[in-house]
């Protein structure tokens, strides 16, 4: 169980970088697409439209990372719950198995859920 966990933390966290990725891309394409201040063909701007855009970006990046945050939690509690889900399934295919053998008096019974 501990080789499967390993290899869904694996999986999650390439999710989550591709996901980031892709945020940060949209995000960047978002940006460019609007008229950046710097390209604007003026030669002397003011400093403060610097500071505004790079303020623009580190929140956009913010946002980006305190998403990417609330996925990994949200992914975290998923992970959760299908393992106590599992562990349900476990115990009440467990107990339909002694239920199966009381009724038929310890005969080996046949059924869907047997491999």
């Amino acid at each position: 169980m501990d080789r499967d966990s390993h290899s869904e933390d694996t999986l999650s966290t390439m999710v989550l970088e591709n996901i980031k990725n892709k945020l940060i891309h949209a995000f960047r394409a978002a940006g460019e697409s609007k008229e950046d201040p710097r390209e604007s063909g003026n030669p002397v701007r003011p400093v403060s439209i610097g500071r505004s855009y790079q303020a623009n970006e580190e929140l956009r990046r913010a946002q980006i990372d305190g998403a990417i945050t609330w996925l990994r939690s949200e992914l975290l509690e998923m992970r959760s719950q299908d393992l106590q889900l599992a562990q349900t399934l476990l115990g009440l295919n467990t107990e339909i198995q002694r239920l199966r053998r009381e009724s038929f008096g310890g005969v080996e019974v046949d059924g869907d859920d047997q491999p």
